[in-house]
């Protein structure tokens, strides 16, 4: 017998093994699937996948074959990888110097013949092989060889997807990663730099009310700026520490409420508001909502439309419907409108279409991303539509 030798690329070999995070996982029908064609196409009884490890031969899938691995050194596969044909041929075992007396030839389970074709990844490195066995001698058709050849391409492929989905996940869990570290990052900063504003916002009003009569109107203008500024990051920062962890902290209970009390609840919220027209429309009875999530997404799309409107009355219709699995709102105003490009990019944190409101006070850029943030964490989707000079309308999707 001549054990096989160590391929001339060993440890880049294993290296890109192991990168496919698959050696000992469980059965997979996918990769059974073709051992099984392969067997069947070839009319033998066995037929493997096998990965060659550092010390060991390992079978992702095994037909025919109850053993899971044997040693490397008695591997028909091991060879195989070094076979500069491609594909390692062996018709009768017994006949073969580096095979005759091999332990798997004269011992279980009798490997006689042999075919075993390489599993190359896109870099040119033998990963195992798809192979077949016999227990007796015989030769593959030219069919049966190509058939087996087009077999193994399907196996590297589903290596090749195998790999691709675990860069996927390791990419979305770094990004989740990154996600939280930001979060946590801009409400620990909001918090730690809210005292500081405070202390300038308050001496700065003490200042003013002692001297007031002691500086001139340009003195005085300086400080009432300086105060409206602090008040403006004051606010900015409250939102900020509202888009990083207040959303997370919102309890997902959803509770039966009629259209008639939520219709209700929201309209009395604006009941004071003079240039507000808040119409609803819908055909539904009653909702299975987490009303405190739905009246937060509600009243920061009415308020905006408030807030940037370029009309003497404010007219926003709320529309109510249902989808099999989902509730459907769709808030509409008679606005400005939005520019077809920024129709997407207005979901997306500290995006600005306009410097201030319509009452002079600078935006955040945090209050449709906390829309979305919410729309999300309801299982629902959320889309702007819009006509210049007509209004804009915003439809999102809640998970009943």
């Amino acid at each position: 017998m001549i054990a096989p030798e160590k391929y001339i690329k060993e440890a880049e070999r294993l290296t890109e093994l192991k990168s496919y995070n698959i050696l000992d996982t469980l059965p997979d029908q996918d990769y059974d699937g073709l051992t099984k064609i392969a067997a069947q196409i070839c009319e033998v009884p066995i037929a493997l996948i096998s990965l060659v490890d550092d010390n060991r031969q390992w079978f992702k899938s095994s037909y025919g074959l109850d053993a899971t691995e044997t040693p490397r050194d008695v591997s028909f596969c091991g060879h195989a990888i070094n076979d500069k044909n491609n594909t390692l041929i062996v018709e009768d075992a017994r006949k073969d110097e580096r095979f005759f007396d091999n332990p798997l030839v004269i011992g279980g389970p009798e490997v006689i013949f042999y075919t075993g074709v390489p599993l190359k990844s896109s870099n040119g490195l033998p990963l195992g092989t798809l192979c077949v066995i016999d227990s007796k001698p015989r030769v593959l058709s030219d069919s049966q060889n190509e058939a087996l050849k087009a077999l193994s391409k399907q196996v590297i492929n589903l290596l090749a997807l195998r790999k691709k989905n675990f860069k996927l996940k390791d990419l979305n869990t770094q990004l989740e990663e990154k996600n939280s570290d930001l979060e946590q990052f801009a409400y620990a900063a909001s918090h730690d730099i809210k005292s500081p504003l405070s202390n300038i916002s308050n001496l700065a009003g003490m200042f003013l009310a002692d001297y007031k009569n002691k500086i001139d109107s340009n003195g005085v203008d300086i400080i009432e700026l300086i105060l409206k500024s602090t008040e403006q990051s004051y606010k900015f920062l409250d939102r900020l520490m509202e888009y990083s962890t207040k959303l997370d902290q919102l309890e997902d209970v959803k509770e039966d409420v009629t259209i008639t009390a939520f219709k209700k609840d929201i309209l009395e919220y604006y009941a004071n508001d003079p240039i507000l027209d808040l119409t609803f429309t819908s055909t539904l009875k009653k909702l299975h909502i987490n009303t405190v999530i739905i009246g937060q997404i509600l009243t920061n799309l009415i308020n905006n439309a408030e807030k940037y409107t370029d009309k003497p009355t404010v007219k926003v219709n709320v529309d109510i419907s249902e989808t099999e699995t989902h509730y459907k709102f769709i808030v509409s105003d008679n606005g400005p409108g939005i520019k077809e490009e920024y129709l997407e990019k207005i979901f997306k944190i500290f995006i600005k279409l306009s410097k201030t409101d319509k009452y002079g006070n600078e935006g955040s850029g945090l209050g449709l991303p906390i829309v979305s943030k919410l729309v999300n964490k309801s299982g629902g989707t959320i889309k702007a539509s819009s006509t210049i000079g007509e209004g804009s309308s915003f439809l999102f999707t809640i998970l009943k």
